[in-house]
C-alpha cells in the first residue's frame, strides 16, 4: 500500500484501515503457524503497512497539537 494513497483518508478512514490490517495480520500468523499459508513475506508487507498507517496518524497529531499551540 503506498503512503499517498494512506495521506489521502480522512483519521477515521486510516483508524479502520488499521483495524482491518491487525486482523489481517492475526490471519495470516495462524494461517503460516498451521502451515496453510507459505508466503511469509505478506507478514511482513502486512506490518509495513500497519508502521506506514501509525506514522501518518501521529504527523496529523504532531500537526494538530502545533496549531493549537500557536492558535491559542
Amino acid at each position: 500500500m503506498k503512503s499517498e494513497a494512506l495521506r489521502e483518508l480522512t483519521l477515521e478512514e486510516l483508524w479502520e484501515k488499521e483495524k482491518e490490517l491487525k486482523r489481517k495480520l492475526l490471519n495470516l500468523r495462524f494461517q503460516v503457524a498451521m502451515k496453510k499459508q507459505d508466503n511469509t513475506a505478506a507478514l511482513t508487507e502486512t506490518r509495513r503497512d500497519i508502521a506506514r498507517i501509525k506514522t501518518i496518524i501521529r504527523e496529523r497529531e504532531l500537526a494538530r497539537q502545533r496549531e493549537e499551540e500557536h492558535g491559542a
